[in-house]
């Protein structure tokens, strides 16, 4: 049987291999160590993974990631075991360090956007435990392997878990139109809102 660890122990087990590594991405952009807020950006079709920080006053992306897996298909997440994963803006919840997948991220899915929408569409499980992890598994989480979530879970400790956004989209608006999502087979009637909401978020990063 695994022993468990407490996030202060996983924490100071990452340190010394880990910090070295986040502090050389922080170096080849100018910034600081550790920064005051970041924020992370989840492509679906894209399969990668954009990690900004709030440092010296900028917000900079000093990582890109590929994900490994991600189950489902284009579009918001609506129901438990639909497999999907989420769309939309969230927070971190915790931490955890004893993760069956390395680390991972927990997300608060389903936010109030999400509870707002299910109760409006009549669901009433909209489904639960979204996490970014290691390993290269998924089932309606998103799996990273195992050397970036050391990243982003020391990073994430650092900033502390309130100052971290994530947001998931099916396309980087940025260079992709929201009205190519807006032609995903089955999309609920509240998805432009959904995904002018994320354009918006989306619109602040550099």
């Amino acid at each position: 049987m695994a022993i468990r660890k407490s996030l202060e122990e996983r924490i100071e087990e990452l340190r010394p291999i880990v910090e070295p590594r986040l502090k050389s991405y922080f170096d080849a952009e100018g910034l600081g160590f550790p920064p005051e807020k970041m924020v992370i950006a989840v492509f679906k079709e894209e399969k990668t993974i954009e990690t900004y920080v709030m440092a010296n006053n900028m917000l900079k992306m000093i990582k890109r990631y590929p994900i490994l897996a991600a189950s489902g298909q284009l579009g918001p997440k609506l129901r438990e075991s639909d497999r999907q994963v989420p769309e939309g803006i969230y927070q971190v919840d915790f931490l955890n360090p004893n993760s069956l997948y390395h680390l991972a991220l927990k997300l608060n899915y389903p936010n109030e956007f999400d509870h707002s929408k299910a109760r409006s569409d009549g669901r009433f499980n909209p489904g639960s435990n979204i996490m970014i992890h290691g390993n290269q598994v998924s089932k309606g989480c998103i799996a990273i392997g195992d050397q970036p979530i050391e990243d982003l879970f020391v990073l994430a400790a650092k900033v502390g878990i309130g100052n971290i956004k994530v947001i998931i989209s099916p396309y980087d608006f940025r260079k992709t139109d929201t009205g190519k999502a807006l032609a995903i087979p089955g999309l609920p009637a509240w998805a432009p809102e959904l995904y002018q909401k994320i354009s918006a978020e989306l619109g602040n990063l550099p």
